[in-house]
């Protein structure tokens, strides 16, 4: 069996803020440092073999918690960023939506906005490294560091879902988890999502 451990990122002040960040670099906040703290020896206990992070810094300082005690290299892959969202990047959603009014509600909806990057490129690249994840994983466990929407798109792609299937799926939450496996017999399967470490919410 193949598992990979798709982790999103702790939280950073713009999460808290409700601003988008997109391909923005941005820290840990101290409540993000904690969460990943909390949950490093959970995942730690779970022997895994390789660590895959987004390459901005809110992931690689996450990927790096689990690192101290694991031993193990953060490798970086700019495939695993989250959406680009273009001139939204760094507005909070009330500004948007007072920005882009239009556009704002087409986005709530889950339709195509001119400058975002189409769900389909970002599904496509983050189930790209998943797979190559697996592939060098030959059986083992591996945890992957991503983004909250990128990971989302990541897993539906990769599971084949249709778009009005990943629409009722909620995000994960900061340093949260899915829990991704794979068989010969039985392919890829979901056996859990927006897992945490306890006392992480």
């Amino acid at each position: 069996m193949t598992r990979l451990i798709v982790w999103r990122h702790g939280n950073t002040d713009w999460n808290a803020g409700n601003r988008i960040q997109g391909h923005i670099d941005t820290d840990l906040n101290d409540v993000g440092r904690a969460q990943a703290e909390a949950a490093a020896p959970v995942l730690a206990a779970l022997r895994p073999a390789l660590i895959v992070s987004s390459d901005l810094r809110r992931c690689h300082e996450t990927a790096q918690a689990l690192a101290v005690l694991t031993g193990l290299e953060v490798a970086t892959d700019k495939r695993l960023r989250e959406r680009y969202f273009g001139a939204w990047q760094g507005l909070t959603q009330a500004e948007a939506a007072d920005r882009f009014p239009a556009d704002f509600v087409r986005w709530k909806a889950g339709e195509p906005v001119a400058e975002h990057e189409p769900w389909a490129e970002v599904g496509g690249r983050v189930a790209a490294v998943l797979g190559e994840v697996a592939e060098r994983l030959d059986g083992g466990t591996g945890v992957v560091v991503c983004h909250g929407g990128a990971i989302r798109q990541g897993i539906a792609t990769l599971l084949g879902w249709p778009a009005g299937v990943t629409r009722t799926v909620a995000g994960l939450g900061n340093c949260h988890w899915a829990d991704l496996r794979w068989t010969p017999a039985r392919g890829w399967q979901l056996h859990g999502y927006n897992v945490a470490a306890a006392g992480n919410h």
